[in-house]
């Protein structure tokens, strides 16, 4: 009886992919396998060899688990090389994720049962604290660092019964996602030098793992890093940058050239090798710059250089880091770009900068936390419904202020609207009696 459930489970995929293909030939919409057998007949086998009965899931998830036969899934790209090239190697790059991952670790969370604000928590306590070796801002620039540079981030949680004690960053460069029957991970893979742990996510508990991944429209499993549709803008810049180099290191151009024009014809090869050594021992490089030329008998100096255009190679790099800011969602000027470099248009883009990039970034995170410890901490006094919630502290991010300022001040005149009402517009609590107009008496 024991391999006879095997067997039927591939007689069921056998025949569900014949009549895929088949109604794909006819023209027909595919059904997915799992809708082929009957019902009745499906309950039947279950009662008759076992089978675990039928539960809510996406239509689509059995085709993606198929394909994969709960085996590793590695992810298509070498994030050594995008983070070894793109961030290691390129300074917009590096500056710019580094903006990113230091702004929104340094927005603080705040934790809310419902619409309460609670000041002394667990859970707070592990987030100021998640590990031995860092801070809370420490943890989640990492978090950010490789969500940026990776397209994906994972954070584990180490728990003691039932208790989560700690929290740590892992690298996606070791990370490999197993998915399971009905398409979502299952597991995850974590490998260093040649050993790997395995960590399940189906324990009953919190899970061990919390993956985030930036969108990718044609994988299932891994984000897209913002690196790989900069790719071609990365290498020219680091090209450009290695073209300069070398021509900084050539005086920028070829400074002259020696003619031999005496009668006696060409030089023979030991002076000419002679020649050549002396020219680069005493007057390459930049101790040498400007050392006067002795020549002999029969040579001349003609002085030689490239044009400006072909010497143009600033405006190709800003073109570059351009885009490669554009991919990071980081203004150009804020990188130190050339541009329209006002001061209003600065403090401009730094609040584009916080609204369009770094508050998304923090809000999904915060999302992302309490849907996965917060349960760990809610206990059964609070139902799902009105269960804790971390949310982010517009208020201490001083870019905003001048915003934060409009508002008041226009809440502030808002002579219709009741005390409360204003409070909660600017996002504090309600008081005892704030029900009326401000400046009405006291009933």
């Amino acid at each position: 009886m024991a391999g006879l459930v095997p067997a039927i489970h591939d007689v069921m995929r056998g025949t569900a992919s014949q009549i895929v293909d088949a109604r794909h030939k006819a023209g027909h919409d595919a059904q997915i396998p799992g809708d082929v057998m009957p019902t009745n007949l499906r309950r039947m086998l279950g009662r008759l060899f076992g089978l675990a009965p039928e539960s809510k899931a996406s239509r689509t998830a059995k085709l993606i688990a198929w394909t994969t036969g709960g085996q590793p899934v590695w992810t298509p790209r070498d994030l050594a090389a995008l983070a070894r090239e793109g961030f290691a190697k390129n300074a917009i790059v590096y500056r710019a994720v580094r903006m990113i991952a230091e702004a929104a670790a340094s927005v603080p969370l705040f934790l809310f049962e419902g619409e309460r604000e609670v000041d002394a928590h667990p859970l707070l306590d592990l987030l100021a604290r998640p590990n031995p070796m860092q801070c809370g801002p420490d943890l989640l620039e990492a978090w950010y660092g490789h969500l940026m540079v990776a397209g994906n981030a994972y954070l584990e949680a180490v728990s003691v019964g039932s208790t989560v004690r700690e929290l740590h960053a892992l690298r996606p460069d070791r990370m490999k996602v197993v998915p399971g029957a009905d398409g979502w991970p299952q597991a995850y893979d974590y490998t260093v030098g040649g050993q790997t742990v395995r960590f399940e996510q189906e324990t009953g508990g919190v899970r061990p793992i919390l993956h985030m991944a930036l969108f990718h429209p044609l994988n299932d499993h891994y984000g897209l890093s913002p690196l790989e549709p900069a790719a071609t803008a990365v290498d020219l810049h680091n090209a450009a940058g290695a073209w300069n180099k070398a021509l900084l290191d050539n005086s920028a151009c070829p400074s002259g050239a020696l003619v031999y024009s005496a009668k006696e014809g060409q030089l023979s090869p030991e002076q000419f090798d002679r020649l050549k050594a002396e020219l680069e021992a005493s007057f390459q490089g930049a101790k040498n710059a400007g050392r006067p030329l002795l020549l002999e008998g029969g040579l001349d100096w003609k002085a030689m250089a490239f044009s400006p255009k072909d010497m143009d190679f600033i405006s190709a790099k800003h073109v570059a880091a351009r885009e490669v800011a554009l991919a990071l969602g980081v203004p150009p000027m804020l990188l130190g770009i050339p541009g329209d470099n006002t001061y209003s248009n600065y403090a401009e883009a730094n609040r584009s900068f916080w609204r369009q990039t770094v508050l998304p970034l923090v809000n999904r995170t915060a999302k992302a936390l309490s849907g996965w410890l917060a349960p760990a901490f809610a206990g059964t006094a609070s139902p799902p419904a009105r269960g804790f919630e971390l949310r982010p502290d517009l208020d201490a991010i001083e870019a905003l202020s001048t915003e934060r300022e409009a508002l008041w001040e226009r809440v502030r005149q808002s002579d219709f609207l009741t005390v409360n009402e204003k409070r909660a517009a600017v996002g504090y609590g309600a008081l005892p009696g704030g029900d009326q107009l401000a400046g009405a008496p006291q009933q």
